[in-house]
């Protein structure tokens, strides 16, 4: 069955009781759409918190950058680690999705301290492209513009799918220095990759909208709340990162 979401932290089995197979149903102390903004919110604070700090410990020199390595490997790491704990033990998001918003923001102040130094202007355009695809989608979702059917759902996760093997095989590859041709440079190719993968990690915010949604008319347990903000957080963490990469390489051209 195709899931919800291409996110792996929203699928329609996260909402199953484990011991019966039957949806969570609860009368009170219910998972609410307003709850689950609020808490989005946080965790974007959080994250800004820790950006802040990271960008303001990066120093450049005339050979490079100086100090943005521990963050960003250990942001990138310690997010992993922490979003790993938030999908097996859902339950547990109410501390693991506040640590992975913390430790994640570690890892984009670092890089993009690192991007702003060489594009100036750079990481502003992101963040505002980043909002403003959010919040144009989330209008075109509630106005029934765009609406999550099993063919856009299908689509949409294939779509995911391919990407994170591409990105998989470009890291595995670099161990034995070998690059993929074309997708992460600035040319035609590496410009229409980025936008590609730019569109699809924008229409799984659509996806993420669709499973909070279900997750309030299913009734979830509270603590869902935290977990639909974290999986929310974990596609406008993608988003954002491949705008850097997208405009980095327009910009590159100039």
């Amino acid at each position: 069955m195709i899931g919800r979401s291409g996110n792996p932290a929203l699928k329609d089995s996260t909402f199953l009781d484990l011991s019966s197979g039957a949806v969570v149903q609860r009368d009170s102390e219910a998972m609410t759409l307003n709850g689950t903004v609020n808490k989005t919110g946080m965790l974007l604070l959080l994250c800004v918190i820790t950006a802040a700090f990271a960008w303001s410990q990066v120093q450049f020199t005339e050979t490079g950058s100086v100090g943005a390595m521990p963050y960003i490997l250990g942001g990138a790491i310690g997010g992993l680690v922490f979003a790993i704990a938030t999908i097996v033990k859902k339950e547990w998001a109410p501390v693991t999705a506040p640590l992975y918003a913390l430790t994640e923001g570690f890892f984009l102040g670092a890089i993009s301290a690192i991007f702003e130094h060489r594009f100036p202007g750079i990481v502003m355009q992101a963040v505002m492209l980043t909002f403003g695809t959010l919040f144009a989608l989330l209008f075109a979702y509630r106005s029934g513009l765009i609406k999550a059917t099993e063919n856009f759902k299908l689509g949409v996760v294939a779509a995911t799918g391919g990407i994170a093997l591409v990105y998989l095989a470009s890291f595995v590859l670099s161990f034995f220095d070998v690059r993929v041709p074309f997708i992460h440079e600035s040319g035609l190719i590496g410009i229409g990759f980025s936008l590609f993968v730019v569109v699809i990690a924008a229409l799984n915010l659509v996806l993420d909208f669709d499973f909070i949604e279900s997750g309030v008319e299913q009734n979830a347990p509270k603590y869902m709340e935290w977990y639909g903000a974290f999986g929310l957080m974990v596609t406008l963490v993608w988003l954002y990162v491949e705008f850097l990469r997208l405009l980095s390489k327009l910009q590159s051209r100039d």
